[in-house]
């Protein structure tokens, strides 16, 4: 089990990425727009099992190679803080401009409920920045000591968490439904506001995991 540090630290992130405006967002609410709010919800929980399933084939795929070769641990360690780094730049670098740019909602064709679970799953297994984000995320927060139990374990612990943290976001889009892209974009200030906020998060997180602030 991770510790708890580990853990909010993931959730903390988790949270910073799912609440700004994305395309997870945008396909939830053109479902929830375009067909209505059980098709939102329907979205979302592919979404979710779509993230679900990136977790269990990174605690799968990245345990057995942190097994195997010792050397990466440390290296992906340095690789993946650099990345959160990354996002978290690039978030605050490209605030004025996300937030002055206007969100559209595209039109979509009508599904059945299977059909628009099935699509949210394929939208985040084939979405390479998901995977990226999974494969560099993840490994920093791993720990090869005993007292943290097995690296598979903590992989689809903090692996799971990942697509649990966008839940209540997704949620919250679903229920407010067009009223959410007039809400976004009315508020501009809060949307960069929030972007700088996600951003320093990031960073702050991914220099912590060196340095030990907290």
């Amino acid at each position: 089990m991770p510790p708890f540090d580990t853990i909010l630290a993931v959730v903390l992130a988790g949270f910073a990425l799912s609440a700004t405006p994305g395309p997870s967002m945008l396909y939830v609410l053109s479902r929830t727009v375009g067909q209505d709010r059980a098709a939102g919800f329907a979205s979302a929980f592919g979404l979710a099992l779509g993230g679900m399933a990136l977790a269990v084939a990174t605690a799968a795929g990245l345990a057995a190679l942190f097994e195997k070769v010792t050397w990466i641990v440390p290296a992906l360690r340095y690789l993946g803080s650099a990345y959160l780094i990354w996002l978290g730049v690039g978030m605050i670098r490209d605030a004025r401009a996300e937030a002055q740019a206007d969100l559209e909602v595209s039109a979509v064709t009508q599904k059945p409920f299977r059909a628009i679970v099935w699509q949210g799953v394929l939208v985040e297994l084939m979405n390479p920045k998901t995977v990226l984000f999974f494969a560099l995320f993840l490994p920093p927060f791993v720990t090869m000591g005993e007292a943290d139990g097995s690296v598979a374990l903590q992989f689809l612990i903090l692996g799971a968490l990942v697509p649990l943290t966008a839940i209540p976001s997704d949620m919250l889009v679903v229920l407010m439904g067009s009223k959410m892209a007039g809400a976004i974009n009315q508020r501009r200030q809060l949307r960069e506001g929030m972007a700088w906020a996600g951003g320093l998060m990031l960073i702050a997180i991914a220099l912590n995991l060196h340095f030990g602030f907290i």
